[in-house]
């Protein structure tokens, strides 16, 4: 019989890989909670319709990436290629929104997009993202790369790079989405390749973000975005500058960083590590004003960022799991219910540790022992079971050993 196999592109993670994402997790609840977010679990299935609206039909995500399927009464649904748009459909479903209040939540999770597998980047994929509502000022967008900095610093990357644009907003943009037509216009359109082709007239922006170097160098003169932007998106930006200029963060102006999706508005921005020795993207996010109106609820302003945990994962290698306290060595067959309970009772005490259950040799059971790290192995062969006793062995410092009544022992914890 054929053994069935995972899914290309999704993973299983045992516990040295999980680890690393409950560190990750944890260490995010903990930085986001110093600056008032709250946690928000959606749903991963939501309507298809959702992320047409929200990504925009035009998107490679949309277009091309996602896990979409009727269900059995026929309606189309989309395992979720992101998280912002489940998050804004909560929010709105939920009538979370007052005037004056502003949300701050955070979710994590798993992610579903149809792309060519890679090292850090699978078909399922986990992101920490994180959305503030009903805030336009820009002091919201700071703070978030702020926090964000702050939390890639705390996991232990410090080698980080801050990109930095706006995009300008509904009432300026249209004036360069024209000039960058125009451009490309004055270009030969067979030199773009196909995408661009196709994004020339459906989202001349994205044209700036593509990765093939021949699209790239046709780019590099392209109109820039500050030249368009309005007296408002002009002061918006100045104050999100002002803010990470004051607060010490380094960043570096780039007019071509425009991101992947088509709610965007006013401020994006991407952090690359260099911890591994060549530049990795670990987080991006933006300013997303309109799209809570889009998506059926009030015209409240929103803005966030997602990490991607693989990435992050991948510079921060493997974390060494914490000794557990015990092994308990059963070596007399007959101890096993024995020893049970009284690991039961060490860990009420609140030690971590492990049983061998059944009965077997004193050299296999050291040998676990060894294994497993342990602080100290704790042995019941058959005078300990007889007894009621234990012999504890010193596993971290010089190998000392000592037999004890076992309910003294646990007095002494």
């Amino acid at each position: 019989m054929s053994k069935i196999q995972k899914i290309k592109g999704f993973a299983d993670m045992f516990r040295q890989d999980a680890d690393v994402f409950t560190y990750l997790e944890n260490t995010a609840r903990e930085v986001f909670g110093r600056y008032g977010f709250g946690e928000l679990r959606t749903p991963v299935l939501e309507k298809t319709e959702l992320f047409q609206k929200s990504i925009g039909e035009d998107t490679d995500v949309v277009g091309k990436e996602m896990y979409t399927f009727p269900d059995r009464k026929g309606r189309s649904l989309t395992m979720r290629p992101e998280a912002t748009a489940g998050m804004v459909r909560a929010f709105i479903e939920s009538k979370e929104y007052q005037p004056g209040r502003i949300c701050k939540y955070f979710s994590t999770g798993p992610m579903f997009r149809y792309e060519r597998p890679q090292k850090g980047r699978l078909r399922q994929f986990h992101q920490l993202d994180v959305e503030i509502f009903g805030a336009p000022e820009a002091q919201a967008d700071a703070e978030l790369i702020l926090m964000l900095t702050t939390f890639l610093n705390e996991i232990g990357l410090k080698k980080l790079a801050v990109e930095l644009n706006s995009l300008g907003c509904h009432d300026c943009r249209p004036a360069y989405r024209q000039a960058l037509t125009d451009y490309y216009t004055s270009k030969n359109r067979e030199e773009f390749c196909e995408d661009c082709r196709r994004r020339i007239d459906t989202n001349p922006m994205r044209v700036l973000d593509c990765k093939v170097p021949t699209c790239k160098e046709l780019v590099k003169d392209a109109p820039s975005i500050a030249d368009h932007l309005c007296d408002e998106c002009e002061q918006h930006f100045a104050d999100v500058k002002a803010v990470l200029d004051g607060a010490g963060v380094e960043y570096v102006l780039n007019p071509r960083l425009v991101r992947g999706l088509d709610y965007y508005v006013r401020t994006t921005y991407e952090i690359t590590s260099n911890d591994i020795g060549s530049q990795t993207a670990v987080a991006g996010g933006g300013r997303y004003d309109g799209l809570v109106l889009n998506l059926g609820g009030p015209d409240c302003p929103g803005t966030g960022f997602a990490c991607g945990m693989e990435r992050l994962a991948l510079l921060l290698g493997e974390r060494e799991a914490p000794a557990p306290d015990f092994y308990l060595a059963v070596v007399e067959k007959d101890a096993g219910n024995q020893a049970m309970i009284f690991a039961q009772q060490m860990r009420e005490k609140g030690l971590s540790g492990d049983v061998s259950y059944g009965g077997g040799s004193m050299k296999s059971r050291m040998r676990a022992a060894n294994k497993s790290g342990a602080k100290a192995c704790l042995i019941i062969g058959q005078d300990e079971f007889e007894n009621g006793t234990v012999t504890v062995k010193d596993m971290a410092g010089d190998n000392d050993q000592y037999t004890i009544k076992r309910e003294e022992y646990l007095k002494s914890l």
